[in-house]
This record gives C-alpha cells, structure tokens and sequence, in this order.
C-alpha cells in the first residue's frame, strides 16, 4: 500500500502551536525552588545556603517536568508532533547552564555573589521566550530580574541569600500570572471565531422591470 508523507510544517505554524501551550510548568518549578532557597537562606548556615542554591537551581528542569504532567504541557509526550521551538527552549537552557562559568569564579572570591550571579543567568533564557510568544512577559520578566537582584544585592548585603530569592519568587508570581491570562486568551481565538454571529448577508439587487435597458 502506498502511503503518502505528511508534509513539513512551517515555522509559523509551529510558532501558532507552541504559542497555545500554557507553560506554567518550569516558572511553577523556579518558584518552588527559590522559594527553598530562601527559606534555607534564612534557617542554615552560609554552607547550607550555598547548597541550597546549587542543587534549588539544579533541579528546576526535573521539577518542571514533573509539574508539565499536570498542567497539560507533558514534556515527556512523545506522541506530540515535534516543534522547532521546543529545539530553541532547549537551546536556551544550555545557554543559561553555560553561563554558570561566570558564577563559578565569582563566587569562589565572594560566596555571596551566588544568588547574584545566578540568578540574573538563569534569567536570561525568558528573553527569548517574548520573541516566541510574540509578548511583553519575558522582556519584563528578564530585566526586572536583573534591575531588582542588583538592588537587592547592594541593598541589604547581610541578607542576600534570603532577599534575592524573595525577589525571584514575586517576580515568578507575577510572570505565571500573567502566562496564564495569556493562555486564557489564546484558547478562547478559535472558539470565538467560529461562534461569531455571520456578518449580515447584502440584500439582492432588484430585479430590472421588463423592457428596462442598462445604461
């Protein structure tokens, strides 16, 4: 029997189904993980905190996977068609893993320079999700990351294990706030489209009494 192949999907429109996915799952995985950190920054001792940050940010991308299981995005599904963008966010998350190179020397000379240092880092893969969704989020939510865990770390220099991780999470907050809204008017375009009430229909021309000639 002769099958025929399936034809290749175009950028935009794997762009268009990337876009309908909720992803909540890994910023849900960043609050809990901070949200440790914090409370370990606040009850361990400096050995404890540092701990507490490596392996936190460390597990963020199996918690997020855990989590996808429930909010409907399931990394793990390989029966999903595959999409070039899940490719990109992939690429993005060795970038931030990479950047860790900048930390490690950092915080060998100064131990709290960690939540700084990556914090901002593993930040900087939302800035490429705003250009997927085509939405404000990841921009706001990258470079308020940066501005407020710079404030903070000047700021209150005998807390910043505590602090920074506090600044992570309300922004994390926020972010998953506004991804859900976001998600909630994306799933609704098509539903909306097609149950609009029709456009009325013009009425027909009259017809011309016999013996009538056209200018």
């Amino acid at each position: 029997m002769l099958t025929t192949a399936t034809a290749p999907r175009s950028l935009d429109e794997q762009r268009a189904e990337y876009q309908r996915r909720r992803l909540l799952a890994m910023p849900l995985a960043g609050t809990i993980a901070w949200a440790v950190i914090g409370v370990a920054g606040a009850t361990l001792p400096p050995q404890g905190a540092v701990w507490a940050v490596w392996i936190g940010t460390g597990m963020i991308a199996y918690l997020g996977m855990f989590i996808s299981k429930f909010t409907g995005e399931n990394f793990l599904d390989r029966s999903r068609p595959k999409n070039t963008f899940d490719a990109l966010f992939m690429y993005t998350v060795g970038m931030s893993l990479l950047v860790y190179a900048i930390a490690i020397p950092f915080f060998l000379a100064d131990y709290t320079s960690l939540p700084l240092t990556v914090g901002i880092l593993s930040g900087l893969m939302w800035l490429p999700i705003s250009w997927v969704l085509q939405h404000w989020i990841g921009v706001a939510h990258g470079v308020a990351r940066t501005v407020l865990i710079l404030a903070a770390w000047y700021l209150f220099p005998d807390h910043r294990f505590v602090v920074i991780p506090a600044v992570i999470v309300a922004l994390y907050l926020g972010a998953i706030a506004v991804l859900e809204a976001r998600w909630r008017h994306v799933i609704r375009l098509p539903f909306e489209s097609t149950t609009s009430s029709p456009s009325p229909a013009k009425p027909a021309a009259r017809a011309a009494p016999l013996g009538a000639t056209a200018d």
